[in-house]
Parts: C-alpha cells; sequence; structure tokens
C-alpha cells in the first residue's frame, strides 16, 4: 500500500519503540517522516534507516517543538502527527517525588500539547490533516504508576477536544492505547520490580487474551489506518492495542 505517497508526517519520539516503528510504517506506505526526538542520534540512525530526516526535539520545549512542526512543515504542509514521546518515573503515590510527577506529565501532557497546538495551526490553513496521540492501558489506573496514569488519561481527553475543535477544518484527532508492549520503557519497568524482561513478558503475556505480549509493529498498524484515508469518517477515538478487552 502507498496510502501515504507524497504526505508530510512528523513523529515525536520517533528515535526508538513505537515511535520507530510507527515512522517506518508510514515511510514503507510513501510518507517523507520527519524523527523527533531527544536522543538526536538514535534519532538520525532510525530516520537514515527509513529514507526520512531527524531533528532533535525536547518535547517539553516550546521553541523544539515548533522547530520541529516548522522543519515537517518546509514544504508548507503537514498532513500527519504522531505524539509518541514519553518516559516512566514509577513509583506508589506515598513515595513519588515533584519532580518524579512533573517530568512524566511535561513530557506526555506539556508536550503533546504543544506539538499538537502547532500542527493545527498548519492543518487548519491547508483544510486537511490527522493527529494520532499515543496513550495507555494506564489510563484506566496502574499501581506504582499515578503520575503516569494521569498523564495518559490526560491524553485521551484531549484527544476528544481536538477532534472537536478542529473538526470543521478538516482536521482528524485520535488517540491510540497500547497495553503491554516489548519496548525499553516495559523493560525499563521489568527491571524495576527486579525481573528479567524474559519473565516479565511470559508473566504478562498469561493474563492477555491473545496469550503474547504486543510488538511496536502491532501498535504502528493502527496508528497507519488511524492517520490513513482509511480512516477519513473517524475522529475523537480512543483504541486499545491491547491483545484483548
Amino acid at each position: 500500500m502507498r496510502r501515504f505517497e507524497g504526505q508530510t508526517v512528523l513523529v515525536t519520539g520517533g528515535a526508538k519503540g513505537i515511535g520507530a516503528a510507527t515512522a517506518a510504517r508510514l515511510a514503507s506506505e510513501g510518507a517523507q517522516v520527519v524523527v523527533a526526538d531527544f536522543d538526536e542520534a538514535a534519532a538520525t540512525e532510525t530516520a537514515e534507516r527509513i529514507g526520512g530526516r531527524a531533528v532533535r526535539c525536547d518535547v517539553t520545549s516550546r521553541a523544539d517543538v515548533e522547530a520541529a512542526v516548522a522543519a515537517a512543515a518546509e514544504s508548507g504542509r503537514l498532513d500527519v502527527l504522531v505524539t509518541c514521546a514519553g518516559i516512566i518515573r514509577d513509583n506508589l503515590i506515598h513515595k513519588m517525588t515533584d519532580d518524579d510527577w512533573e517530568a512524566v506529565i511535561a513530557t506526555h501532557l506539556r508536550g503533546t500539547f504543544l506539538a499538537a497546538q502547532a500542527a493545527q495551526a498548519v492543518m487548519t490553513q491547508q483544510g486537511s490533516g490527522s493527529m494520532v496521540l499515543v496513550s495507555s492501558v494506564s489510563a484506566l489506573g496502574n499501581r506504582g504508576q499515578a503520575n503516569y496514569s494521569a498523564a495518559k488519561a490526560g491524553l485521551q481527553g484531549l484527544t476528544k477536544t481536538l477532534a472537536i475543535e478542529l473538526g470543521r477544518f478538516g482536521v482528524r484527532a485520535n488517540c491510540v492505547a497500547p497495553g503491554f508492549i516489548a519496548t525499553a520503557m516495559t523493560q525499563q519497568t521489568a527491571e524495576r520490580i527486579g525481573m528479567s524482561f524474559d519473565d516479565f513478558q511470559a508473566t504478562a503475556a498469561e493474563q492477555i487474551p491473545l496469550r503474547r505480549v504486543g510488538q511496536p509493529e502491532d501498535v504502528a498498524g493502527v496508528i497507519a489506518f488511524l492517520c490513513s484515508d482509511d480512516a477519513a469518517y473517524v475522529t475523537g477515538q480512543v483504541i486499545y492495542v491491547s491483545g484483548g478487552p
């Protein structure tokens, strides 16, 4: 399929994990992809692999985000925004520090707000565009993740509000909420609780109806659908990509 032929895509947090898989998937379908990430070396490596461009971007910085959007929209268009940038600072509520809370909220919520705000200025002018925000099943609550859960729940509300405000301009906004996906982030969680990553994945798989953990490509496929014209009448939705209900 070449659903994104001639389109320009910006993926924040695109250097690794779900972001990198999404960048690769959209590039494979014809998109010109700009990979924005705090880790410039990893972003460059991913961009070179898929034939895209890399920009260094701290998503908590308005200047960085606006520069990344401007770089993606050099041709005068920005067709797709996917916001994948994220961190975890897990701890129980009575142990969570101000820094733990603020870093996660700033990266996920502020970072996504800044990207959506900058992107919509381009998309509303051109009268088209699609945004996909990356939430998580943790939006429903998860032990040790008060900060992450709050941020991911906030992204679902932001998605629906963007859909309401931007729909009249031909701009769609949707959200994916992954479950257990095998990434560096879930490996961090395994390390935090003292389990090997293999054992952690095997234990998680036992609780998933499909009896396996997800891969970044599983999420990238859903994102590609939501960004494409196949989902032209889909906006304001949250799709859980979790291997079960």
